[in-house]
């Protein structure tokens, strides 16, 4: 195997170790893929400057994020389907994530439960992501049990009403576990890695749903059980009803409009994301790091700024550090590293991304991750919408 020295080097590495429709589960959007390419590309608009005979001898990329202590100012996504991206996946990445000292947040749709994760790591504080469902029974459930695990934070996702249509995930027939089609044995036949590490786990079915929700004793159809319990329905009053049930810190998923952006704040949520879902809802919205300075400048004096989609490299991190995001989330390139060496490579991505942003940091003069802001960035070099 070659030196990684990048998330893209890791991403062809998953590419080659992880099953087609679980690889192209993490890695595509929704209908022509617009606004999950736009995530990516329009990160090479923004310029740094460059600083020279500054003192950059002694670093900081610690920070916090909704009051606590953090390595960088990045916490790892929600994911969906993290456990069949690599055997017990969502252990690994919280494990990985805790001793780097970042958050890790564990998606309602996970493989591995609440309970898994809390446990194999001795109770360390994780957060955890809820979508909304029709049966509130089960929300409420779910929120009980994430206060059970000490989840230090709820992030709550307010994107995911309807499910966007993703091509490649009708045409490989995803399902978890998957089908023994013959399409499915021709491919699995090639992932001897992945095969072996499922073949020594029980954990291949949606841990937080299937034994919890009524009538509900085994699942594999991802899109059909999603198309009958997620609400449409969604709106402010719930989230209202959502926060005090749950009496924590709340983050609310998804914001990309002013508007919206002002009533996260009159929600009293403790933290918008600015996302569209990695682009895997509208297609054709606009990408996350362009929503990012409207909503900064409209409503960051007034809550915190954390922003997704998109994040491939501290330099990354730092254009949406400069823009005004009080912290970033990634997930595909945590994805990335799990498919392609399990815990180590989730530890890999994490490390290639403190090292590329310390090092962004002091060229640009800085030498305090938390006094990043847009004088960091060439004037002039804007794009139109910065």
């Amino acid at each position: 195997m070659s030196v990684i020295t990048s998330i893209e080097d890791l991403r062809i590495l998953a590419k080659r170790r992880v099953p087609k429709m679980f690889y192209d589960y993490a890695d595509s959007g929704s209908w022509t893929e617009s606004t999950y390419k736009a995530n990516e590309e329009d990160f090479k608009g923004i310029q740094f400057r460059q600083r020279v005979a500054v003192d950059i001898k002694v670093r900081s990329t610690q920070s916090q994020m909704i009051g606590q202590a953090v390595s960088m100012p990045v916490a790892i996504a929600p994911t969906g389907l993290t456990g069949m991206q690599h055997a017990n996946g969502e252990i690994l990445a919280a494990k990985s994530a805790k001793a780097f000292g970042i958050p890790f947040t564990l998606s309602t749709m996970s493989i591995c439960s609440i309970e898994d994760v809390a446990k194999e790591t001795q109770n360390h504080p994780f957060w955890f992501q809820l979508y909304v469902m029709k049966d509130r029974d089960f929300i409420e459930r779910l929120i009980e049990r994430a206060k059970q695990a000490h989840c230090s934070a709820l992030v709550l996702t307010l994107d995911l009403q309807i499910l966007g249509q993703r091509h490649k995930d009708i045409k490989n027939g995803l399902s978890a576990p998957p089908k023994l089609t013959v399409a499915n044995m021709i491919n699995l036949a090639t992932k001897w890695r992945w095969c072996m590490g499922m073949l020594g786990t029980h954990r291949r079915e949606f841990g937080n749903i299937v034994g919890h929700v009524k009538g509900v004793e085994n699942m594999s159809s991802l899109s059909s059980w999603t198309a009958q319990q997620f609400d449409p329905s969604l709106n402010w009053s719930d989230v209202e009803w959502i926060k005090k049930k749950w009496g924590g810190p709340l983050i609310l998923k998804g914001i990309q409009d002013e508007e919206d952006a002002r009533l996260a704040v009159n929600s009293g949520a403790n933290a918008l994301i600015v996302s569209n879902h990695g682009g895997r809802q509208l297609d054709g919205a606009q990408s996350s790091i362009k929503a990012l300075p409207r909503i900064v400048q409209v409503v960051g004096k007034d809550i915190e700024v954390h922003m997704d989609g998109g994040i491939r490299s501290g330099q990354d991190v730092l254009k949406a550090l400069a823009l005004g995001a009080k912290g970033v989330y990634i997930g595909r390139s945590m994805l990335y590293g799990l498919g392609a060496m399990g815990q180590s490579g989730v530890t890999k991505a994490l490390e290639l991304i403190r090292n590329e942003l310390d090092l962004s940091m002091a060229f640009c003069g800085k030498t305090d991750v938390r006094e990043v802001d847009s004088s960091i960035l060439l004037p002039g070099s804007f794009p139109p919408w910065v």
